[in-house]
């Protein structure tokens, strides 16, 4: 999954099922659970500081109500693109009517745009977890040429494993408690060029320590035994070595917790869900960050230090440095 987006502080809008026939561009965030999003407060604020008028709400929506929900997309006036967050990132990389290079490597969509009018709409997958999670641990200070692990197998794991591509890792250990439900995992790491060495889930407790950079691809509290069982062994991590969990509601983690308490660097998913959101709305206004009038844009450069600026002032995140 991604992260599990967080509350919206705004009040942004958010609804449960199918979306209405508002007017005007809009978008949102598809998924479930969707009621503590964070989502909505980053476009939001996004939008703002562009000065594009979009709406964005979160839409509850289970895999059974997917093909309702996109039909609705297909039907109504104005949709420019929609998040996609658990559990629907597999099912929706199956419904669309394309997919991007890098959605059609992994599998699994976190990104739709939408384009053409009614009744000639083109759905697009796309995949900005990979840019959400490289640019998150790069601003924790990651380089290239480390020394990885992942924790879990879902969609998110899939875009774990290519990051880790893009860092150049040398070596990727991936802990999961049934390989056999890994298997798109495996096939994006034979794609990407990942050595990946798949381990058993008990073994998390000796190997992680290991490791330079772990990734935590787990729902809520997924990793909080393992966290006890680090804690009872007295596990200690390399100084400086970072750990990047998607699951930031609650944060710290119970993994979060220990692994800064053993003298390593956390780094929450909202940092991921950040920079993911960034490329999102690349995606979804793209005008904007045209280089000039005669491509379609507006003439103006956009600030991207003050975009992502206004984004972190939304949700509490430090400012860039």
């Amino acid at each position: 999954m991604t992260a599990p987006d967080a509350a919206d502080p705004r009040g942004s809008g958010r609804s449960s099922g199918s979306p209405g026939p508002d007017a005007g561009r809009r978008a949102a965030v598809l998924g479930h659970p969707i009621a503590h999003s964070m989502s909505p407060a980053l476009h939001t604020a996004a939008y703002r500081m562009l000065d594009v008028a979009i709406g964005y709400e979160a839409i509850d929506t289970t895999l059974d109500q997917l093909d309702e929900v996109l039909a609705r997309v297909r039907a109504e006036d104005g949709w420019t693109g929609l998040s996609v967050t658990m559990p629907l990132k597999g099912g929706t990389a199956e419904r669309v009517d394309r997919l991007d290079g890098r959605a059609q490597a992994l599998g699994v969509v976190n990104t739709v745009t939408v384009d053409g009018p009614v009744g000639e709409r083109v759905l697009t997958g796309h995949n900005t977890d990979v840019d959400g999670i490289v640019n998150a641990v790069t601003h924790a200070g990651v380089r290239p040429g480390l020394r990885g692990a992942v924790l879990g197998g879902g969609g998110t794991a899939s875009a774990a494993v290519a990051a880790m591509a893009a860092l150049e890792a040398r070596e990727v250990d991936l802990f999961v408690r049934d390989s056999a439900r890994a298997a798109n995992v495996r096939r994006v790491g034979r794609k990407v060029g990942v050595e990946l060495t798949f381990c058993d889930w008990d073994d998390a407790v000796d190997q992680l320590p290991e490791a330079d950079l772990v990734i935590a691809t787990l729902p809520p509290r997924g990793a909080d035994g393992l966290a006890a069982a680090m804690v009872q062994a007295h596990t200690a991590v390399r100084s400086g070595a970072v750990l990047l969990d998607a699951a930031y509601d609650p944060w710290p983690s119970a993994l979060a917790d220990h692994w800064a308490r053993a003298g390593g660097v956390i780094v929450p998913g909202l940092e991921m869900l950040l920079y993911q959101a960034v490329e999102q709305v690349r995606l979804f206004v793209p005008e904007r960050f045209a280089a000039g009038t005669a491509s379609g844009g507006t003439g103006t450069e956009v600030d991207e230090t003050a975009l992502l600026d206004a984004m972190c002032d939304a949700v509490g995140l430090p400012r860039r440095e």
